[in-house]
């Protein structure tokens, strides 16, 4: 309604003479109508689907019928003497018709776009979030088997670490499936339940080699994705304790700088005749590389090496792109 306001002024505006007249109203409904043909019926119908030419055929009669109404009709009511009293040709009267179909018909072209813009970028989020929560439900049965494995161990042996074991494990767990829903949830509490999860890997290890964090986040207040590092401890424990049974060497380091830069470091020992191949792979890397993708596009750098007997991932993270939920 107020385009066709605005339209209607432009249409009949006359600085000679600036007083409307009823005759301007009838001659702009010959628009108005048109515009509504074109807008509700041929753009829907012909244009959008992709059948060009039927949209042009049919737009070329719409604009016909306008011009034919208009001198055929309109102005011999109105004007019998003097504009309708011949034809002007075709050319004159394209150049007055066209300029104000194509205002009312391209604002719906136009509005039509920008609903059908916002409408792919909430299907685009929608599928991104459907996948993260995919992503993420993986991680849960991935982390669960690998660490039955170890609590059937220490089962079977009738260690007296066995509800130690159970504790830490089931506190992570607790922290998996009720405190992660979030997009991103604070780094402290993140580097808390790594804490945890890193307490774990000490029992699975027990006495065979050492396992160190070292950390420097005390001032800083920022927010991370959720389950993101612990993958990379996981890997850690995983390959550096299966491939010996003395010398395990584990290290990590996480360091935030005051701008929200994240630099992780987690580096392992291995022995050479374990199948190196298979370090870099796996349901648990392959996922935390799609996540880091979807989340951090652009906004983080991902650096895994493998140097004779030292397996190493570097993570840098833009910790400013997490939004406090």
């Amino acid at each position: 309604m107020i385009l066709h306001i605005v339209v209607f002024i432009f249409y009949s505006f006359d600085r000679r003479n600036p007083e409307i007249q009823f005759y301007q109203f009838v001659f702009f409904l010959n628009f108005v109508t048109a515009g509504l043909i074109i807008n509700y019926v041929l753009l829907p119908r012909f244009l959008y689907p992709g059948a060009y030419l039927k949209f042009i055929l049919c737009f070329s009669l719409v604009v016909t019928g306008v011009i034919f109404v208009e001198e055929s009709i309109l102005e011999k009511i109105y004007f019998p003497d003097t504009r309708g009293a011949k034809f002007l040709g075709v050319i004159y009267n394209l150049m007055s018709t066209l300029p104000t179909l194509s205002v009312l018909a391209g604002f719906k072209f136009g509005w039509d776009a920008l609903i059908k813009q916002r409408e792919v970028k909430e299907l685009k989020d929608s599928v991104k979030e459907s996948e993260l929560q995919f992503l993420k439900s993986q991680i849960n049965p991935h982390f669960l088997f690998n660490n039955m494995n170890n609590l059937y161990s220490y089962a079977i042996e009738k260690s007296p670490r066995t509800p130690e074991l159970i504790l830490e494990l089931s506190g992570v767990l607790r922290y998996m499936l009720y405190e992660c829903k979030a997009k991103y949830v604070s780094l402290s509490k993140e580097v808390e339940q790594l804490e945890n999860f890193i307490n774990l890997g000490r029992l699975q290890i027990e006495g065979r080699g050492t396992v160190t964090l070292s950390k420097n986040i005390e001032r800083a207040n920022f927010w991370i994705a959720p389950l993101i590092l612990i993958v990379f401890v996981e890997n850690a424990l995983k390959h550096g304790s299966s491939s010996q049974t003395d010398g395990i060497i584990i290290n990590m380091d996480i360091k935030v700088t005051h701008d929200g830069m994240l630099y992780f470091n987690c580096s392992n020992t291995y022995k050479n005749q374990t199948n190196t191949n298979n370090l870099d792979s796996g349901i648990g890397l392959e996922n935390v590389k799609k996540r880091l993708d979807i989340l951090y596009p652009k906004a983080h750098k991902l650096h895994i090496n493998s140097d004779k007997n030292m397996y190493e991932v570097q993570l840098m993270i833009d910790l400013k792109k997490s939004k406090e939920p």
